[in-house]
């Protein structure tokens, strides 16, 4: 499993609604991310990748992707600095792959509630 649903559990108190509409909020952000992630390192525009890492960070602690967390946050100091640019494709593979997963658990979650 890629997510962990036990912070947004205990944020919500176990609102099933308000739960399922923040799956959503997620899986649409981060869809948006993936595209203009992969967008931006085509266009060299490390500026835009630091910051998009920073806001993707958070929406996936929520779901209780901490390892992906913690990547972004490397990848967001890294692209802050212009620095090792040559790492980039992978941070964003990997981020691009969890997701995909992740919003599969979630939807899985969703359905099964």
């Amino acid at each position: 499993m890629k997510t962990d649903l036990s912070y947004l559990v205990d944020m919500t108190e176990g609102n099933k609604d308000l739960i399922s509409e923040m799956i959503e909020i997620f899986s649409t952000q981060v869809n948006q991310y993936r595209s203009l992630m992969l967008q931006f390192y085509i266009e060299e525009n490390w500026e835009e990748i630091s910051q998009l890492a920073h806001k993707a960070k958070s929406s996936v602690a929520i779901m209780g992707m901490k390892d992906l967390a913690e990547k972004l946050k490397e990848l967001e100091l890294l692209a802050r600095e212009g620095r090792d640019t040559d790492l980039y494709p992978a941070y964003i593979d990997v981020f691009r792959d969890e997701c995909k997963t992740a919003i599969t658990e979630l939807q899985d979650y969703v359905s099964n509630r």
